[in-house]
């Protein structure tokens, strides 16, 4: 009998995750009706948005329920189908959990990919998935960079961050990235082609507002927000005129117990500037036609993508926290 490791949340964690509040379960499979198949997940995409999903909230997406797998975006290959559309060996990506297998219906988020098309089957969960999207809309729609506008990226060395620095400066952009560690600084103008490299580690909010301040002497038009806390608030006291904000995500405040936010908003009044919230699921009717501009960048050298591949389910915890720590080296992504 096929059975199934599924990476349950069993209670809310408060502030940070810890493993109690998760179990590994092995299960038997449920049979097939009509109009679904069975996907054998093959990689789980780990994303700081999955925290939020974890706690008893209103959200873009309803929490997972205390008792279910872990919800993430999956690919795999499907094993057995009572689906039209879906053949057994077919490579798929969608919306499911981390567990060995998952269980699509027509009509579902998941989705027929083709391996050939890209270097790694697992570029469909980085440069080719949510993450690339999110970085091409986020920053082309959201923020609408002008040639030779400064852009400020939080969060520059992560998953989409380092695409939204690449794509700044493939539109004519100054990139000043912000990350943490030397070692992630050296990754941001060496690798990924930012003009400025500032790290946070061990700086108050005085001392970041200067450093970006001495690289943006004339102020930053957009700020591509990925952390929030003091280096948002930072970012803020050094807007230019009419500058643009895309909020992407907190990370720094996913995990505090008590609300935090920025104290510095009123520096949009003075700059006339703009805030605004950006979520990938708003560009998915367009996902083919940036897709289509990723991969010819891509092939012209001017994009690189890391991912970060921690093995084995029974890791799943370890490998998500490493998004807090810091301690992924790229997008990071679990290998069932």
């Amino acid at each position: 009998m096929t059975v199934n490791r599924r990476f349950l949340l069993r209670r809310r964690p408060q502030g940070e995750p810890v493993p109690e509040d998760f179990e590994l379960v092995t299960e038997a499979l449920p049979e097939l009706t009509e109009g679904q198949f069975l996907i054998r997940n093959h990689y789980a995409s780990l994303d700081p948005a999955m925290r939020g999903w974890m706690d008893d909230a209103d959200s873009y997406m309803p929490p997972i329920p205390l008792g279910a797998p872990v919800r993430a975006s999956t690919i795999g290959v499907v094993e057995a189908s009572k689906a039209e559309g879906f053949a057994p060996g077919q490579w798929v990506m969608g919306l499911n959990a981390i567990e060995d297998y998952s269980i699509g219906t027509v009509g579902g988020f998941t989705q027929p990919i083709d391996p050939g098309l890209v270097p790694s089957v697992t570029n469909y969960l980085s440069l080719f998935g949510a993450v690339g999207m999110t970085a091409y809309f986020g920053l082309f729609e959201v923020c609408e960079p002008k040639p030779g506008d400064t852009v400020l990226v939080s969060g520059a060395a992560g998953a989409v961050g380092s695409i939204v620095g690449q794509l700044a400066k493939i539109h004519g952009c100054k990139t000043i990235g912000i990350a943490g560690g030397a070692e992630k600084c050296r990754r941001l103008t060496e690798r990924y082609g930012f003009d400025v490299a500032i790290d946070y580690r061990g700086k108050d909010e005085a001392a970041l507002t200067a450093e970006i301040a001495a690289a943006a002497p004339n102020g930053v038009d957009v700020i591509f927000e990925n952390v929030g806390g003091i280096i948002l608030d930072a970012g803020l006291a050094n807007l230019a005129m009419n500058a643009r904000v895309g909020l992407c995500g907190l990370i720094s405040e996913y995990n505090t117990e008590e609300p935090v936010g920025a104290r510095n908003l009123w520096r949009l009044i003075v700059k006339r500037a703009s805030i605004r919230g950006l979520l990938v699921a708003d560009y998915v009717a367009r996902f083919g036609e940036g897709a289509a501009k990723m991969g010819e960048w891509a092939a012209q050298g001017k994009i690189n993508i890391d991912e970060h591949v921690d093995e084995g389910i029974e890791n799943a915890y370890s490998a998500f926290m490493r998004l807090f720590s810091g301690s992924n080296q790229g997008k990071m992504i679990l290998k069932i």
